[in-house]
């Protein structure tokens, strides 16, 4: 046998031992992180707190409720979502797109605020056991800090996103963003 007849022999012998493998009802596509945020798509409920001011110390807390609405593109390999939201600290309109990249089986989360009209460099990250997280580097109030989002507590009719900042290199965190939402009765973009 010639080399590439042996690379893809072996090739095949892996991915049937990974599907073989995988739990009853999963499949190979369903198990590379392409899908893993299908449990999002739909009309949602949604309470926000965001600390007022970052990374100076303070502990005061603004609530903020509205809607966010998840739709699917690519077959569930890319989404984007609608958040608006309302308190007596203001009005929130924010855009999330979300895109999967089969190289490195990860996603990218960009986010836009209709306050400034740009998309922001993208979060990279994954789940795991059912927790999203994801981070990036940014510039916060002239200096560099890092920035995590972590999805969890993920189930059919719920699920929290929760934003942190880190000033030291990603030692304390000191979380800025609680959202939770709830599903609303329809499920408008799945």
């Amino acid at each position: 046998m010639g080399g590439m007849s042996v690379k893809i022999v072996f090739a095949c012998i892996a991915v049937c031992g990974l599907v073989a493998a995988m739990p009853p009802g999963k499949t190979l596509a369903a198990s590379n992180g392409q899908h893993d945020f299908d449990f999002e798509f739909g009309s949602w409920n949604a309470h926000v707190a965001r600390l007022a001011h970052p990374l100076s110390g303070s502990t005061t807390w603004v609530a903020y409720d509205g809607t966010s609405v998840v739709r699917k593109i690519w077959n569930g390999r890319a989404n984007y979502g609608e958040l608006e939201v309302s308190g007596p600290a203001g009005h929130i309109e924010g855009l999330s797109l979300r895109l999967y990249d089969p190289q490195s089986g990860q996603w990218k989360i960009s986010w836009a605020n209709s306050a400034d009209g740009t998309l922001g460099q993208p979060m990279v990250g994954g789940f795991k056991d059912g927790r999203g997280e994801f981070y990036d580097q940014e510039s916060f109030d002239g200096r560099a800090i890092y920035v995590r989002f972590i999805f969890s507590d993920l189930a059919a009719k719920s699920f929290r996103l929760e934003q942190a900042f880190s000033a030291d290199g990603g030692v304390t965190w000191e979380t800025n963003w609680i959202a939770t939402f709830t599903r609303t009765s329809g499920h408008a973009g799945s």
